[in-house]
């Protein structure tokens, strides 16, 4: 059978990449109801965050600057969102 790969859509920032690089990998997901990225706290989707950043870079980004941008983004992304009510 033929498989094929998706086309990834442009990206025009590193900040944008980097998220499409960790929801690719399954490390965020976004909030079904508000829209936010929430961290899923999954190390090996994490591990291979780091790998498809390593190997697949945008042209004008060096592999440490690629790590470093995924690095900023998990930082900056909790594991709840805001938005929703806590559970009890």
């Amino acid at each position: 059978m033929l498989m094929t790969k998706e086309k990834r859509t442009a990206i025009r920032t590193v900040r944008g990449w980097a998220i499409a690089v960790l929801q690719e990998a399954g490390a965020i997901r976004e909030c079904e109801y508000h829209g936010w990225m929430q961290d899923r706290a999954d190390p090996h989707a994490r591990e291979r965050a780091f790998e498809i950043a390593r190997h697949e870079l945008p042209l004008d980004l060096s592999r440490e600057a690629a790590a470093l941008a995924v690095t900023e983004v998990l930082d900056s992304i909790g594991d709840t969102c805001p938005e929703c009510p806590p559970e009890v």
